[in-house]
């Protein structure tokens, strides 16, 4: 008698592998670039691509944490001003004469640590829905950014930090370079390591994960506690694009993330989901937007249509997903 061999992973059809949820976001994709290329004779032009580009790259650096923090079944709406409190401690250190590479580090820090408090929040009270503590934590980052600059800007940054933001490789974005370096980490560390197939099961079973020996509170924090790093980073750069800050920058940049997440197919009931589809979404959002910007849409109709496309994703009937979460061993 042949050995029986019990295994989750379902073989891969041709059918199944179109019929993922990535290729309707390339559909989606091409459609945008087509919509907007018969709209406006501006948009297909590279310069007006590349700085298109690099005006909504910096939120998408907060993306490749939220899909692990979304995998989890968790959310993180305090990421907006986590990036403020970086970004005004930053400047308000540089503009009372610390060293801007200083200045930098201290940033990071800032940002690495609102991150970790969220994560042992959410594990110490448990009670507490990961909304209720980062919509506290959310307005508690934002009320100390105004308590230390109130409405004034700090700017005059050095030059070296303005490449930063508007820097090239050749003929490259610096920004577009330092994401896709993030995004291959980040998408290693969610499909390809232990790490990554623990919060896919988290996300789909916590107690289980938790009695299989899982530490589950563990890889929360480290999850959360990344959210705020790329929070940070995002301040970097953002501020650099600007050339100055406030405590009122940022502001809905979490609403942003959480919508490119969603719309690229990670499920809010955790679990399910892919890097390459939120990473498909930030482009579709953002080339949606510029297109739409060339001809004068107004911001309102931009937020109507970009509803209307969640309401799409979340409405479309449930297809098949394929190496979405952990893959099971034979036995």
């Amino acid at each position: 008698m042949e050995p029986r061999v019990l295994t989750s992973k379902k073989p891969l059809t041709l059918k199944g592998f179109f019929l993922q949820w990535e290729w309707m976001l390339v559909l989606l994709f091409i459609a945008v670039i087509v919509m907007n290329v018969n709209l406006s004779d501006y948009f297909w032009d590279y310069n007006n691509l590349r700085d298109a580009t690099m005006s909504f790259l910096d939120k998408a650096f907060i993306v490749l944490p939220m899909v692990f923090i979304i995998i989890l079944a968790d959310i993180d709406i305090s990421v907006g001003s986590i990036v403020a409190l970086s970004s005004v401690i930053m400047a308000d250190l540089y503009a009372h004469g610390v060293p801007m590479e200083l200045a930098l580090i201290v940033c990071l820090a800032v940002g690495t640590l609102c991150g970790y408090i969220n994560g042992l929040l959410i594990v110490k009270f448990k009670e507490l829905s990961s909304v209720i503590v980062t919509l506290s934590t959310m307005i508690i980052y934002r009320g100390i950014a105004y308590i230390l600059l109130k409405d004034q800007s700090v700017g005059k940054f050095p030059k070296w930090f303005n490449y930063l933001g508007w820097g090239y490789v050749g003929s490259i974005p610096f920004i577009l370079i330092a994401f896709a370096v993030f995004a291959v980490l980040f998408g290693i560390l969610l499909h390809k390591t232990t790490f990554g197939r623990k919060v896919y099961a988290i996300g789909s079973n916590p107690t289980a994960s938790r009695y299989s020996g899982v530490q589950v509170d563990r890889i929360k924090i480290i999850v959360f506690t990344l959210a705020g790093l790329m929070s940070a980073v995002t301040a970097l750069f953002l501020t650099s694009r600007m050339g100055s800050t406030r405590p009122n920058i940022a502001t809905g940049y979490e609403l942003d993330v959480i919508a490119m997440v969603v719309l690229g197919g990670i499920s809010t009931a955790g679990g399910k989901g892919r890097m390459i589809g939120a990473i498909l979404a930030v482009f579709l959002i953002g080339y949606l937007r510029y297109g739409l910007g060339l001809i004068n849409i107004s911001a309102q109709t931009l937020l109507i249509v970009i509803g209307l496309l969640l309401i799409f994703a979340v409405s479309v009937p449930k297809l098949k997903w394929k190496g979405t979460g952990a893959k099971g061993k034979a036995v």
